[in-house]
């Protein structure tokens, strides 16, 4: 139980005598356990208290440089306003640097200026490259600590990382994808033969999801995939598809940025060029381009797992369009973003460590009420 207070400020706190606390620290014995147990959380109050003091009054000026789609953007955005409050008492006040596409010279740019002008932290969703692991070096030497958010630099200066296990968020949607489909499975035990549940009212409403029929090829749409986050969602989904639905054929569609004009153009040659694809795994957004392009072929989509809980993705939820979104509470993200750079500025205690965010599974049954516009 080492700490820098008195014993008389610890025995005030836990409301029991000098002494007491004195035998408790030098492991003298013959104190209850529960006094043990109200000294140690005494120490553990006085120590968040001394950070909130740290924290009063300070102002933490952090820029969010982010290449990504608008409907992406805007929902971080709306996240990171949305937990300001909880900060408190510090004061966080944020700069914010949007491209839905561009050269990554630009996001070096951007990345040097601040180095330049200076900043608290840096919140940073960028494509994987060595120029910008080299331009966050320069943010790290000029004493910018930078966290990634949903898509990581693992080989940069980056102090942490906050998103999802996007690995185990690409085996998810390949499992959620093949009980929709039904049919067999090659993994011994696995539940994959006994479909999921539902109704022909499902998304594509070509059938029960899960009735067993001809081997329906996949989709897979990702954005660019110089992103480390998607390529990461690829990954686990292929490998989840390879080993225990061999049988099912992949399609991919990239480099659109995720913008809906290239999305449309992409899923519609794919479709023209596949007769069997009957879901879709989207990794880089661009939904409803997607399902727009399913309706110009008179197709059915029988599956599709999307990613986040933007506008866009809430409005196909309700329609019935998706059947499914994977989501990481973007608010606890931001939140924890902000924390991780007050830890790095030393105002606030503690090991910065990077722990992924939960993967929850929405439907149109479950969306969280913060999601809700």
């Amino acid at each position: 139980m080492a700490h820098p207070y008195p014993i008389r400020e610890i025995a005030r706190q836990a409301g029991v005598s000098e002494a007491t606390v004195d035998r408790v620290l030098n492991h003298r014995g013959g104190v209850r356990p529960s006094t043990v147990n109200d000294i140690k959380q005494a120490i553990a109050d006085l120590d968040r208290q001394r950070s909130q003091l740290r924290l009063a009054g300070r102002v933490f000026m952090i820029d969010i440089v982010m290449q990504t789609p608008d409907r992406f953007s805007s929902a971080v955005k709306t996240a990171l306003e949305q937990e300001l409050p909880s900060l408190r008492p510090a004061v966080v006040r944020s700069r914010f640097d949007f491209r839905e596409k561009g050269h990554l010279r630009e996001i070096v740019k951007v990345l040097d200026v601040i180095a330049r002008r200076g900043s608290r932290g840096v919140i940073l969703k960028a494509p994987e490259a060595p120029e910008v692991n080299a331009a966050v070096l320069r943010l790290s030497e000029a004493g910018i600590p930078v966290v990634t958010l949903v898509s990581d630099l693992p080989f940069s200066k980056r102090v942490a990382y906050v998103g999802m296990d996007n690995r185990s968020a690409g085996a998810t949607a390949a499992y959620l994808i093949n009980q929709w489909l039904g049919g067999p499975s090659a993994h011994p035990g696995y539940p994959g033969s006994s479909g999921y549940p539902g109704s022909s009212g499902s998304p594509g409403s070509s059938g029960s999801p899960g009735s067993p029929g001809r081997d329906s090829r996949i989709l897979v749409a990702l954005s660019r995939s110089v992103f480390r986050g998607e390529e990461e969602r690829e990954i686990g989904f292929r490998s989840a598809i390879r080993e225990r639905w061999p049988h099912r054929g992949l399609t991919e569609i990239t480099d659109s940025d995720g913008l809906d004009s290239s999305v449309y153009r992409l899923a519609l040659d794919a479709l023209d060029q596949h007769a069997d694809i009957e879901a879709v795994y989207s990794i880089g957004g661009g939904n409803r381009a997607i399902l727009d392009a399913f309706d110009a072929r008179r197709r059915p989509c029988r599956a599709f797992i999307a990613h986040d809980l933007d506008r866009d993705n809430r409005d196909l939820l309700e329609a019935g369009r998706l059947s499914a979104v994977l989501y990481h509470d973007l608010r606890r993200d931001m939140h924890r973003a902000c924390q991780l750079i007050m830890q790095a500025n030393g105002a606030l205690d503690g090991p910065i460590v990077t722990a992924p965010s939960s993967i929850q599974v929405i439907t149109p049954f479950n969306v969280p009420p913060e999601a809700t516009p």
